[in-house]
């Protein structure tokens, strides 16, 4: 038996959530069911999509992820298990969310969910919950071992996985630029889309200062020199600094303070971010 994550944007002020669990464990009482988040933001697949890749290889392979954020539900979109290069499952539509998966660690086969057979008995006529009714159900039966990848469906070909538009980070003339992927939610810093193995090629120390400037399509709406740290305790309380987050890429903060709301920034492929060194 392998474990079952779930992630939505459903929130936890409803039973929403609790009905999914119930389904689980309706196929199998036994079944270890954990959480990603369910705060995903309404109908943000690109943050359902980064918080995927946030965690998947701190799970054991095997596991299952059940990801819901799906403002194309009863659509003609399709509901599909990828198999990912890292041995993990992801039962979810296919609206994007596995974009970050894909371009991260890889996918390395495709099902469509066969819903005559994957699908809650009794909720045939039930079109606006598929969260509920197919993938929790779906996934809890692959996790439990109770039906196999093979027998969710039909193979799809990878060519036809819907992909958010991704740009890969660049260094050029001495400099960098990647997107601002998303927050550190809680407290405000910019997760970029660089990795450190690029950003070592600038070859900055710690302690020495970095131009940013921030770009919302092609319109610089922010700029600052921060200092490269290893830890938030390297600088003063309301600096700003340039640091490694948690995902091996370059995040910007502000110590004890909330970058994104102090500088109105935001996240996604239109956010671009650039990195220099000040010399």
């Amino acid at each position: 038996m392998s474990s079952l994550v779930l992630q939505s944007d459903f929130g936890l002020d409803d039973g929403a959530v609790s009905a999914m669990y119930g389904v689980a464990v309706g196929v199998d009482p036994t079944l270890r069911i954990h959480d990603v988040t369910h705060n995903i933001p309404p109908y943000d697949i690109w943050e359902g999509s980064y918080r995927l890749a946030q965690v998947l290889t701190y799970w054991p392979e095997g596991t299952v992820f059940v990801s819901v954020v799906d403002p194309g539900v009863g659509s003609d979109r399709l509901s599909v298990v990828a198999r990912t290069a890292t041995g993990h499952y992801v039962v979810t539509p296919d609206n994007g969310t596995l974009t970050h998966l894909e371009d991260i660690f890889g996918i390395t086969e495709l099902r469509e969910i066969d819903e005559t057979r994957n699908r809650r008995p009794g909720s045939e006529e039930s079109y606006t919950f598929h969260g509920r009714d197919i993938y929790a159900f779906t996934g809890a039966r692959l996790a439990s071992a109770a039906t196999s990848f093979e027998d969710v469906g039909r193979t799809v070909d990878l060519g036809e996985l819907v992909r958010l538009p991704i740009t890969a980070p660049t260094l050029r003339d001495g400099s960098i630029r990647g997107i601002i992927d998303t927050l550190d939610v809680r407290y405000g810093s910019l997760w970029t889309s660089i990795p450190r193995e690029l950003f070592r090629e600038l070859a900055v120390a710690p302690g020495d200062r970095v131009r940013v400037r921030v770009h919302h399509h092609d319109t610089v709406v922010h700029a600052a020199q921060v200092t490269y740290a290893h830890s938030f305790a390297s600088v003063e309380i309301g600096e700003s600094l340039l640091y490694v987050n948690s995902l091996d890429r370059m995040a910007i903060a502000i110590n004890r303070g909330h970058y994104a709301r102090a500088f109105s920034l935001g996240t996604g492929a239109s956010w671009h971010v650039t990195l220099d060194p000040v010399r």
